[in-house]
């Protein structure tokens, strides 16, 4: 409570400002009231929905409230807003000829929306009576419960939770007092006489309300404000009140404009509701997925990329944000050795989060840069909790979205791009467990590059020249550590001096394809200086703090790349096993097409791609278009295959002449892609 007697209140603000704003919205409704009691008071017919009941009225005599006590007191005590001809309409206010009418209570998407906002007023009106604030907006938030008020204040308060009490005081006081909620309506002129004081509200005026004819003005006790509405009939219908949390914001959400301060509040049309809402905040925050990933070890949150979320070995394959603040690339050493290379953006970050609730005191501009490799991020992985030496070798995999800011000049198809998936992986391993996991990784990398019938060499990059991180002794032991697994695994290798990266020696792989044609792929880096940089450490044995070795593997590399390789080493006729169109079945005529479909959904259920042409070319054009796109296998069927449950194959190599072609059973079929799957094929 200190916190809030002891701040600076503008009281020159609120001791003119206040009473100013109420004389001119007083003399204002004098004058339309004057001019409403002037006006024809006919009979009016007033059918109420849903039901279509018709009641009596008197135009702008007669209000929505009145015809809710004529049809019971309860329903008069629960009426929050009504509907009038389908547009929202304040309970008390006149209704203007023949029309139709809706009431709304608190169990209602319109009643609740209209309770919360007018809840935002009261709140408005708490915040400038204690702190002498200039208010700026309360909406209600119409995507989730309750409301909030964006205010400028005074002397930089910021607010927290030891203000509330003094802030539900002020709205318990509007709410005894039963102020109710008025209406009129004003000029241009009008309300920024009204509001000349606060430069926020005069800035609506004038950029948001600049093209109305009419600008709508509500007051609720000492508060007036500008509103399109429509209100609740008073504040007493709000009998349940609790301030949730206070956070920074800025004017307009720029992060140039002013910085305001945020409270955010709950109410309910008593105490029951409020209570019962208070006890499921509490139950959620017991199973919030913030707390349960982290307890479950499933994902966590940094520093360096707020808003994006690190996945465990657990959660999924490892998946790690796509931007982090340049501090991580300034760790990492990528600032000052590959940041050319970066896509780089300034970005409101939260200066203090709250981990589990997501609010902030203050915002700021900070330099991020999207990853153009996953090394860093997993380090941070690593980092985010104690490690044994039982853990270890730690090996995490990512296929994240990488971005490298590479010449225009030298983009190049698939295979030189900006925007790549790379099968990234980095093994964090003791200095013992280093020949084994390189042979490992070497022994994988030879069995995947057998499969698409690469051949492949070998090269040690070493130390660059001048570009480098770490000491010359840990450059040494790395290289000497990446020649012994080479030695061991068996592989004829070379130098290739002076290329290895700006952290560590790494091995390189180039493939040749079935053109000769030679490509830089897999890689395999080995790396004492990111360990370093990021202080990793894990347990020993002896219960002593020892630094990880960190061992950088991709296999394909840049997926996009491979896949352009693949295309072009199997010269576009993919194996069976990764074609992307292994079978199409094609039916002789529409009379075939329902056994066509059979085929197709037995194929489909069997995991394998399968395609069907039912149109009504011919068989020759069917398969000729089928041949060409190229699919692997292409099944036709008509009467004979209808009725002895089989299909006609055709291979993708077949001639175009062929007229010997098999017949085979679905299971048959089956049998034969499976074999081709297991074997790549």
């Amino acid at each position: 409570m200190a916190a809030n007697n002891h701040h600076p209140k503008d009281e020159a603000y609120l001791s003119s400002v206040i009473p100013k704003r109420i004389r001119l919205f007083e003399e204002i409704q004098a004058e339309q009231l004057e001019q409403l009691q002037s006006r024809p008071h006919d009979p009016i017919k007033i059918t109420l929905l849903p039901d279509g009941i018709v009641k009596e009225g008197k135009r702008w005599e007669t209000t929505p409230m009145d015809i809710a006590v004529q049809i019971s007191k309860g329903l008069a005590k629960s009426a929050l807003v009504s509907s009038v001809d389908h547009v929202l309409w304040d309970m008390n206010r006149p209704l203007e000829g023949d029309c139709s009418l809706e009431i709304f209570g608190f169990d209602s998407d319109q009643g609740r929306d209209t309770f919360w906002h007018s809840s935002a007023h009261i709140l408005g009106q708490a915040l400038e009576q204690q702190y002498g604030c200039k208010l700026c907006i309360g909406p209600c938030k119409t995507t989730d419960e309750g409301f909030y008020y964006d205010a400028f204040y005074y002397g930089n308060l910021g607010l927290n939770d030891d203000h509330f009490p003094n802030i539900e005081a002020g709205v318990a006081k509007a709410v005894r007092e039963r102020q109710p909620f008025e209406r009129i309506q004003v000029t241009k002129d009008q309300a920024l006489e009204m509001f000349s004081d606060n430069k926020f509200k005069v800035e609506i005026v004038n950029d948001d309300l600049a093209e109305e004819e009419s600008i709508t003005v509500y007051r609720c006790g000492s508060l007036v404000d500008l509103c399109p509405g429509p209100h609740i009939p008073n504040t007493s219908f709000v009998k349940a009140f609790k301030c949730l949390k206070a956070s920074a914001s800025y004017w307009r959400g720029k992060s140039d404009r002013e910085s305001l301060q945020r409270v955010y509040g709950i109410s309910y049309p008593d105490n029951k509701q409020l209570k019962d809402y208070l006890k499921s905040i509490e139950e959620a925050k017991k199973y919030d997925h913030r707390l349960l990933g982290k307890q479950q070890d499933l994902f966590f949150c940094h520093e360096f990329s707020p808003g994006s979320w690190f996945f465990h070995e657990h959660g999924a394959i490892v998946m790690s944000p796509n931007m982090f603040n340049m501090k991580l690339w300034e760790t990492s050493g990528h600032a000052q050795n590959y940041k050319k290379n970066m896509f780089t953006l300034d970005v409101r970050v939260h200066a203090k989060l709250n981990s589990l609730l997501d609010f902030v005191t203050s915002i700021d501009e900070q330099e991020f840069g999207l990853k153009p490799m996953n090394c860093p991020g997993h380090c941070l992985v690593f980092q985010d909790k104690v490690r044994s030496y039982k853990e270890l070798p730690i090996r995490i995999a990512d296929f994240g979205v990488l971005h490298r800011n590479e010449e225009s000049g030298a983009l190049s198809g698939m295979t030189r791009v900006r925007r790549f998936v790379q099968d990234d992986a980095h093994i964090f391993c003791k200095v013992d467990q280093v020949g084994e996991e390189v042979k490992g990784v070497l022994d994988f990398i030879d069995y995947v590059y057998k499969i698409f019938g690469f051949t492949y060499e070998l090269k040690l990059s070493t130390r660059p020249e001048k570009k480098y991180i770490g000491d010359l002794e840990t450059w040494d032991k790395a290289e000497k550590d990446l020649e012994k697994a080479l030695d061991n695994f068996g592989k004829p290798w070379v130098i290739n001096k002076g290329d290895g990266a700006f952290y560590g020696p790494k091995i390189d792989i180039t493939v040749s394809d079935a053109m000769k044609r030679k490509f830089q792929c897999a890689t395999l880096q080995l790396d004492f200086q990111l360990p370093a940089r990021f202080k990793l450490d894990y347990i020993t044995e002896k219960n002593e703090k020892e630094r990880p070795v960190m061992i950088h593997r991709a296999v394909l590399g840049s997926v996009e790349r491979m896949f352009a390789i693949l295309l072009e080493h199997y010269k576009g006729i993919w194996p069976f096993w990764l074609s992307p169109r292994q079978a199409i079945v094609c039916s002789l005529s529409e009379d075939y097409s329902s056994y066509a479909k059979q085929v197709q959904k037995q194929i489909h259920e069997a995991r394998y791609y399968v395609d069907i042409d039912e149109s009504d070319r011919s068989i020759c054009k069917k398969v000729a278009d089928a041949r060409a796109a190229p699919y692997n296998y292409i099944l036709v069927v008509g009467h004979k295959e209808a009725t002895t449950g089989q299909v006609t194959v055709r291979l993708r190599e077949d001639p175009a002449g062929r007229k010997d072609l098999p017949e085979m059973s679905i299971d048959s079929l089956l049998d034969e892609f499976k074999f081709k799957t297991v074997n790549f094929l």
